[in-house]
């Protein structure tokens, strides 16, 4: 079985998301036969490269929020990521285009290192004194590194501002085409979707669900009993 997941590194609910349902695939009989797939989803996907802001101004400026609110949302995402054992903080972070660490994640794909590099970034933007954004190139190659990949073929991706750009974009498009206007975005057998940060038992019964309603590969059509060769010999014509 095949789950894919939309998500975003600047997304805290993904970031929560992922941990949930990581908990729920951990405890699921079949775990070892579901495939896990992260696809690209760009929160600002117009967000130049070196647009940067702070995320209590992001908040107060494109949500209309006072820098109390801002502030309290923050805390209580702070709350919800340290329920699933995870580190966050809630001020001094910043925000910019995600786009490069979208690109550095599909090589890492082909690498088999996808969802170690996204775990690297999400605890790089939500929880490390060091921005992702500000520092460059540099900083994402040691992401790169930490997370067991070629510090030289990641340097030479983000470069690069075509590789990986086309398969960022369809990812983007097939979201899109599934219905998916924020993220997460859990798809799970192309059969079952399950949008954002549900708690562990929501993914476990879907999980569930979609294991048991899993459509055979092939179909049985005709006599169980026709004439077939196998192991122990071909079937000798009776009449």
């Amino acid at each position: 079985m095949r789950v894919e997941i939309w998500s975003d590194i600047a997304c805290p609910w993904c970031y929560v998301g992922k941990a949930r349902f990581e908990k729920a695939l951990a405890g699921f009989a079949h775990r070892d036969a579901v495939e896990v797939v992260h696809r690209s989803f760009e929160l600002d996907p117009n967000r130049a490269e070196d647009d940067v802001e702070p995320v209590l101004t992001l908040l107060t400026r494109r949500y209309g929020m006072s820098q109390e609110q801002a502030e309290a949302g923050e805390d209580r995402l702070g709350a919800q990521a340290a329920a699933e054992g995870l580190d966050y903080r809630a001020r001094g972070r910043d925000h910019g285009s995600t786009f490069a660490m979208h690109r550095l994640l599909h090589f890492a794909k082909e690498q088999g290192r996808q969802s170690e590099l996204l775990d690297a970034l999400y605890r790089a933007n939500f929880a490390e004194d060091r921005s992702v954004y500000a520092e460059g190139a540099e900083r994402l190659v040691e992401l790169a590194a930490a997370a067991g990949l070629d510090a030289g073929a990641a340097r030479a991706v983000l470069a690069d501002p075509d590789a990986y750009a086309d398969a960022v974009r369809a990812d983007e498009r097939e979201a899109a085409e599934l219905g998916a206007t924020g993220v997460p975005f859990f798809v799970l057998d192309r059969a079952y979707g399950v949008s954002g940060a549900q708690p562990v038992e929501v993914f476990a019964q879907a999980l569930e669900q979609a294991w048991g309603e899993r459509a055979p590969l092939l179909r049985p059509v005709g006599q169980d009993e026709a004439q077939a060769c196998g192991p122990d010999g071909c079937a000798v014509p009776q009449n």
